[in-house]
């Protein structure tokens, strides 16, 4: 079964493609590259926002490494900005504190 990524916060893309790479590492059907079958199985593992930015790209992918490339691009900044912003929002200046002190915490 394939795993699913939906572009929500706090989601892995990584995480997701490592998962999508097991799947396929177990199917190897002969005479078929390894890279068509994921190009063209990948949006299958997509759903919500990631599968609508994907069919939203104005340009056809010529190889999976492209098609990996803008995935991450695309996924990889939204979920570190996710997380930079929680920790931020985390940050707690104690009395008698600096803020370069505090700042320190992140």
């Amino acid at each position: 079964m394939l795993p699913k990524f939906h572009g929500l916060a706090g989601e892995d893309p990584h995480k997701h493609l490592k998962e999508f790479h097991v799947v396929f590492s177990t199917m190897r059907p002969q005479g078929i590259l390894e890279d068509y079958i994921k190009m063209k199985a990948f949006p299958f593992s997509l759903d919500g926002v990631a599968k609508d930015l994907l069919y939203l790209q104005p340009v056809l992918f010529n190889t999976w490494g492209d098609m990996k490339c803008m995935f991450l691009n695309k996924f990889f900044l939204a979920s570190r900005t996710t997380t930079i912003k929680k920790r931020i929002c985390g940050i707690r200046q104690h009395s008698r504190e600096t803020l370069h002190k505090s700042d320190g915490d992140v």
